[in-house]
């Protein structure tokens, strides 16, 4: 891409991290999340076991063969500090190599708040695996999913896609990498189900609205500054 065609750079708005015509579909899709997360987290607060739905899907998930757990701890790399970092940090090089810095604050305040907020939410809920080990919501599902949502509204962005286009393309994404990363932490037996979707749950409710919030600030300071 030439300087000249950039959008920031030829006085235009550079394209909203959350695209307009997600809005408010993503809007709807982050309240009902985070209505769930609220609802299983309340459930299950102080538990420490798994529950009905938990003893059905994990029965099935930690019953694999051991190349399919090599998979799994693959997969599970990428939702560690080390793999995370990796993925976060070759996202925010190719926002700046665009020349879209609120794209790149949206990749690391985005994925970055998401997990934090499993974090915050675990000692919350108070429900435990393994002993004492906090479980709900997963992190690394949140990790995941959040990721995968950050990028699929920066490519809508980017390329202008519709509310159709745009809606499945961030619903797809989310949608893989939540469950291959759920699928990972209940296989290892690091998590329950219920703790898989509160995580991917917490990154639908999250991401959205920071990335409403990270358009709010670029579009203020634009403003001041032109």
């Amino acid at each position: 891409m030439r300087l000249s065609d950039d959008p920031e750079h030829v006085g235009r708005p550079a394209p909203a991290v959350l695209p307009v015509a997600l809005r408010a579909r993503l809007g709807l899709v982050a309240a009902v999340a985070a209505l769930v997360v609220a609802v299983i987290g309340v459930w299950y607060a102080g538990d420490g076991g798994p529950g009905w739905v938990d003893a059905r899907f994990s029965v099935a998930a930690e019953d694999v063969p051991p190349r399919w757990r090599s998979v799994a701890l693959a997969v599970d790399f990428w939702g560690e500090p080390a793999g995370a970092a990796t993925l976060v940090g070759l996202a925010v090089a190719g926002c700046l190599v665009l020349r879209w810095p609120r794209a790149a604050v949206l990749v690391v305040v985005g994925v970055g708040l998401a997990v934090v907020t499993t974090r915050l939410l675990k000692p919350l809920v108070g429900r435990t695996i393994h002993g004492d080990n906090l479980s709900y919501p997963s992190g690394h599902t949140a990790f995941g999913t959040a990721f995968a949502l950050v990028v699929a509204l920066l490519v809508a962005g980017r390329l202008r896609l519709g509310t159709t286009a745009g809606t499945l393309l961030a619903l797809t994404l989310t949608l893989v990498a939540g469950a291959a990363m759920g699928w990972a932490q209940v296989a290892l037996g690091a998590h329950y189900p219920t703790d898989v979707l509160g995580g991917w749950c917490a990154a639908l409710a999250v991401v959205p609205a920071t990335a409403w919030l990270v358009d709010r600030a670029a579009d203020t300071v634009r403003r001041k500054r032109g």
